[in-house]
């Protein structure tokens, strides 16, 4: 039996008034035992003040200043006070906290530095254009690392106490697949667990067709040209 480990949840938040309370309400009951905190990253609509009103730690940032920036904050936060483990949790619903146990149980269990909460452990990929950007991801992390990620682009993940002193003192890294494949090839270790994620729960995604080619394709070329190099 391990013993519960000083953990936060930290949660992004960009105009997520449709979404916040419900978000915040279903850690609160699911895992009570674990602190959050709000990263408002100057959202224009009202989820700063519903937040406020639900009595949530927040960090306001002025200005919209995206998810790097927001994801660093959290990390220096963690950091600052003393936090195991920070599990980086989506705003919008579509991460489900019955699952935040098994994710830091798996950090416990086997020292993982990471663990990514993944939809392909067991389940596999439709054949929808994202998901052949994220094989595409997931070959060349293979040949990059010799370590294969089934979910590169999943944005639940677990962080390691470690692994935040980086982002603390590094501003370059970034949460995404790019700075995974650097950890590995430094030597640290990521796990998987199998989850389930839900559609957006209201508002309206950033990453839209357009934006999600154009996303998988900076990914990509990151990986190939950037990460080879450091």
């Amino acid at each position: 039996m391990f013993t519960t480990p000083k953990t936060l949840i930290a949660i992004p938040a960009y105009n997520e008034e449709e979404c916040i309370e419900r978000t915040v309400s279903e850690l609160r009951q699911t895992v009570p035992e674990f602190d959050f905190i709000v990263i408002n990253d100057g959202s224009q609509d009202r989820t700063l003040a519903i937040c406020m009103e639900l009595g949530c730690d927040i960090i306001d940032l002025p200005i919209n200043c995206g998810l790097t920036v927001g994801f660093q904050t959290a990390a220096r936060y963690a950091v600052d006070h003393g936090y195991d483990y920070m599990v980086q949790f989506d705003a919008d619903g579509q991460h489900r906290p019955e699952y935040i146990r098994a994710l830091v149980d798996k950090a416990q269990s086997d020292g993982s530095d990471i663990v990514i909460g993944s939809r392909f452990v067991t389940a596999r990929k439709d054949k929808s254009l994202r998901m052949i950007g994220s094989r595409m991801i997931t070959v060349l992390v293979k040949i990059l690392t010799g370590k294969r990620i089934s979910d590169p682009t999943s944005g639940f993940r677990l962080f390691g106490r470690e692994i935040l002193l980086k982002y603390y003192y590094d501003n370059t890294l970034n949460p995404e697949p790019e700075s995974l494949a650097l950890f590995l090839k430094q030597g640290y270790s990521v796990s998987e667990v199998q989850v389930k994620m839900r559609e957006r729960q209201g508002g309206e995604s950033y990453l839209n067709p357009v934006r999600s080619v154009q996303y998988m394709a900076r990914v990509f070329v990151t990986l190939l040209f950037v990460q080879w190099l450091r």
